[in-house]
C-alpha cells in the first residue's frame, strides 16, 4: 500500500518522536535523517494492514482508539500501530497536545464525509421571542373578547339603528368599566360624524379592534379625553366630563337653577387637577403625569358616592365654596381681579408685605398670572395660591414657595435670601408686642427641624424630606401661622393624629366651610326670610 505524506516533516518537533537513541538535537538540525526514517516506517508490512484497518473502521463508523485508551486487550493488540523499535522498547507516547504531531497534521477540520463517529455540535435553537409592543396596543384575548362582544350583543340588541347620548350611560359604566360621566366624552369620540347615534358596530371597531378593551383605565380615559392630534390633555379637555358631571350627578342637583356657579365649580375643579397633577406647570398633561396622580381613583370615588362631598380630592362643592367665598371677600370691586393690596388683607393680614410683592413681581416666580391685566391676579391664579398656602405639606406647594423666596433662582435658599423675608417678620413682632425671636436663633432652629445635607444652605429636595417644610415657610412670611406653630394646641395635634388621611387642605377647608355657612346663616336670620337686598353686594352663596 503506498501511502503518500505530504506534510513537511522538518517542521515536527524532535521531542515528538520520542527516540531516545537519537539526540534530539541532532533531529533538527539534521531534517532528511528524520524524513528517512518516517519513510521506512511507512514501508513496515504492519503499518500498512493497520492503516487499511482503521480507514475500514472510520468507514463503519467504529470509534477509533489510536491513543492505546481503550480498556479492551484485543482492541488494544489490534489498533496497535507498529513500531519500529524492538518490543518492549517504545516510549511511553507524549502527554503534549496533539495539536504538533504528526498524526493529527492537515486533518479536515469539517464534517468527515468517512462517516466518523465524532458528534457535530449542535447550532443553539432560536427561541422565538412573543412579541412584547404593540403600536396601537395589545390585542385582546380571545376569550376576553368573546365575552366583551356578548355583553356588547346584549345593550344594543334591539337598537338596530344604535344607541342615543343619553343612552350610553350604561355602556361605559358596565361594559368599559368607566365612570359614568365619561360617557358623552365617549359617545362623541366614537360619533365623529355627529350622527347623534352610535351602531354596535362602531362601537365595537373602536372599543375592541381598536385594542381599547386591553388598555388599562387611566390610557382609556386619557385617550378618549384628548385630542387626536396631541399626545397631552389640556383644561378644555375635562369640560365635557364636567358638565357631565354636573348634570347627572345627585350631589350637585342643587347647581342646576344657577348656570353660573355650575362654569365655576367647574373651573375650580379643573385648575385643582392641574395644579396637583400638571406637576411640569406647562398646562400640558400627560398620560405620565396622569397615571401617577391620583385623579382616576378620584373620579371613581365620584361616580359611586353620593355625597360629592366625600369626595375629598378635586370634587369637592364645599372645597371649592371655600376658595370661591375666599376670593369674593378679597375682590372688593368684583372685577374677577385681585391686586396686591386685596391680597395683603387674605388671612386677617397673615401675609408679608415682601412676599406678597415677590408673589406679584412675576419675576423668577413659581408660575406667570393668566391675568392679561398688569398687577392683576385672576382666578386661577389665585386658586393656585391658596392651595399652596393652606397646604404647605404638598409638593406642588413646597414648589411654590421655594421658587418666590429663592430670589436669584439658583436652585438654594441661601442665609441672605430667608434673613430678607423674616426681617420683616421681626418688626411686626415688635409692633405687636410680641417678644422677638433673633434671626440667628430662628436659622438655629431652622436647621435642625428641617437638617439639610449642607448647613450653609437649603435645597429643594432637603424640604420636601422634611415633615416639617410646611412652618420653615411660615416662619419666613406668616405671621399668624408662626405663632401657632410656637404655641401649638395640644386638641389640634391630637386631631390630626386621629385622622392622618386628612390633609392640611382638607382641615382649612373644613374650618372655613363651617365659619362661612354660620355667617351666611346669621346674615339671612339678620335679614329676615322675606327682605330684599341687593345680591351683587353680597357673598355669591
Amino acid at each position: 500500500m503506498d501511502v503518500d505524506f505530504n506534510g513537511d516533516v522538518a517542521c515536527f518537533e524532535a521531542e515528538l518522536l520520542q527516540i531516545p537513541e537519537v539526540s534530539p538535537s541532532a533531529l533538527k538540525s539534521n531534517p532528511d535523517v528524520a524524513r528517512k526514517m518516517f519513510d521506512q516506517w511507512l514501508s513496515l508490512p504492519e503499518t500498512a494492514s493497520v492503516v487499511k484497518s482503521l480507514l475500514n473502521n472510520a468507514k463503519a463508523g467504529v470509534p477509533l482508539n489510536v491513543t492505546g485508551t481503550s480498556s479492551s486487550p484485543k482492541a488494544a493488540s489490534s489498533n496497535s500501530l507498529p513500531s519500529m523499535f524492538p518490543a518492549g522498547s517504545a516510549p511511553p507516547l507524549s502527554p503534549r497536545s496533539s495539536s504538533g504531531s504528526p498524526r493529527f497534521v492537515r486533518q479536515r477540520v469539517g464534517p468527515s464525509t468517512l462517516g466518523s463517529p465524532l458528534k457535530l455540535v449542535n447550532e443553539p435553537v432560536k427561541e422565538l421571542i412573543p412579541q412584547f409592543y404593540f403600536q396601537n396596543g395589545r390585542p385582546p384575548p380571545n376569550e376576553i373578547k368573546e365575552r366583551c362582544l356578548f355583553r356588547i350583543n346584549q345593550f344594543f340588541y334591539g337598537h338596530l339603528d344604535g344607541l342615543q347620548i343619553h343612552e350610553f350611560k350604561l355602556v361605559a359604566k358596565e361594559i368599559c368599566k368607566l365612570p359614568s360621566f365619561i360617557s358623552s366624552a365617549l359617545f362623541r369620540r366614537i360619533d365623529i360624524e355627529c350622527m347623534g347615534f352610535v351602531t354596535r358596530d362602531a362601537f365595537v371597531d373602536y372599543w375592541v379592534n381598536g385594542n381599547m378593551l386591553t388598555k388599562d383605565i387611566a390610557t382609556q380615559i386619557f385617550t378618549i379625553l384628548k385630542q387626536p392630534d396631541l399626545k397631552y390633555l389640556t383644561q378644555d379637555d375635562f369640560k365635557p366630563v364636567l358638565r357631565e358631571l354636573l348634570a347627572t350627578h345627585p350631589g350637585l342637583e342643587f347647581l342646576q337653577s344657577t348656570p353660573e356657579f355650575q362654569d365655576r365649580y367647574a373651573e375650580t375643579v379643573v385648575y385643582r387637577i392641574f395644579y396637583y397633577v400638571n406637576r411640569l406647570g406647562n398646562g400640558h398633561l400627560t398620560l405620565r403625569e396622569l397615571k401617577r396622580g391620583n385623579l382616576i381613583a378620584a373620579m371613581q370615588h365620584a361616580d359611586e358616592e353620593e355625597d360629592i362631598n366625600k369626595v375629598l380630592r378635586y370634587f369637592s362643592y364645599e372645597h371649592f365654596y371655600v376658595i370661591y367665598c375666599k376670593f369674593w371677600e378679597l375682590d372688593t370691586d368684583h372685577d374677577f381681579l385681585i391686586d396686591k393690596e386685596n391680597l395683603i388683607r387674605y388671612g386677617n393680614h397673615a401675609l408679608t408685605y415682601r412676599i406678597v410683592d415677590r408673589i406679584f413681581s412675576q419675576v423668577c416666580v413659581p408660575r406667570k398670572f393668566t391675568s392679561t391685566i398688569e398687577g392683576k391676579m385672576g382666578y386661577e391664579d389665585f386658586v393656585y395660591f391658596i392651595l399652596s398656602e393652606e397646604d404647605k405639606s404638598a409638593e406642588p406647594s413646597l414648589e411654590y414657595w421655594f421658587k418666590c423666596i429663592d430670589l436669584d433662582g439658583n436652585g438654594i435658599l441661601t442665609r441672605n435670601e430667608m434673613q430678607f423675608f423674616y426681617e420683616e417678620q421681626l418688626h411686626r413682632m415688635e409692633c405687636m408686642a410680641q417678644e422677638p425671636v433673633l434671626f440667628e436663633d430662628i436659622l438655629c432652629q431652622i436647621v435642625d427641624m428641617i437638617g439639610p445635607e449642607n448647613d450653609k444652605y437649603f435645597t429643594l429636595s432637603d424640604l420636601k424630606g422634611s415633615k416639617l417644610s410646611g412652618s420653615f415657610f411660615n416662619i419666613l412670611f406668616n405671621l399668624n401661622k408662626f405663632m401657632a406653630f410656637e404655641t401649638r394646641d395640644p386638641f389640634l395635634i391630637r386631631q390630626e393624629r386621629e385622622n392622618p388621611n386628612l390633609t392640611e387642605w382638607d382641615r382649612f377647608a373644613h374650618r372655613e366651610y363651617i365659619r362661612l355657612s354660620m355667617e351666611e346663616d346669621a346674615e339671612d336670620a339678620s335679614n329676615g326670610s322675606g327682605d330684599v337686598w341687593d345680591e351683587s353686594l353680597e357673598a355669591p352663596f
